[in-house]
């Protein structure tokens, strides 16, 4: 319940913002771009090892994550490309973020764990994504799911910025492939009805 309330005010607040930037003539796939192009950065950054950098990067990369969809309802500019872009493009953008922090893991030499927990981690943030598509695709909407990108984002850059990135990669590896197994229970309801 206070989830929902939060989610609901947070929701409200980009809105608004999304709103704003609607003004500045900067479209929603513009955006999308921008988002792909910091988490690149954030990418690089985290391979040379600079953790507090790259969470910072990513939380504000995280911000055109929120705002492009925003942007989009504010403009009443929501396709269906602009939706599939976006998609891609997120996929992307944690594929950059995981494989700076898996560059910097074998050369600071942290050993084989944090390399597969890196693999795991990846690994079930595109299955969460996955699941959904797939669901959608069988006509059955799937927007739950306690651990999805939003969460992802921030987690991993809290977990930079107080440089604790392997006590992270256990949270992400464990949390999104437990998400996907909710998922695909939540389907399996859905598909009974």
């Amino acid at each position: 319940m206070l989830s929902s309330l939060v989610a609901d005010r947070v929701r409200s607040r980009v809105q608004q913002i999304g709103a704003l930037v609607a003004r500045t003539g900067l479209t929603p796939n513009q955006l999308t771009m921008l988002g792909l192009v910091l988490n690149a950065i954030a990418g690089l950054v985290l391979a040379l090892g600079y953790l507090q950098v790259a969470g910072v990067l990513l939380l504000v990369a995280g911000a055109f994550d929120l705002l492009d969809g925003a942007v989009a309802r504010a403009t009443g500019n929501v396709t269906r490309f602009g939706g599939v872009l976006d998609s891609v493009l997120d996929r992307y953008s944690e594929a950059f973020v995981v494989g700076g922090l898996l560059f910097w893991i074998v050369r600071a030499d942290l050993g084989v764990v944090p390399v597969v927990l890196c693999y795991w981690s990846i690994v079930g943030s595109l299955l969460v994504s996955y699941v959904r598509a797939r669901a959608e695709g069988a006509g059955i909407p799937l927007t739950q799911g306690f651990f999805a990108r939003p969460e992802r984002i921030v987690v991993l850059a809290v977990g930079l910025l107080l440089a604790r990135p392997v006590i992270v990669l256990w949270l992400l590896a464990i949390a999104t492939n437990l998400t996907v197994l909710q998922r695909l229970w939540l389907v399996r309801h859905a598909a009974r009805d």
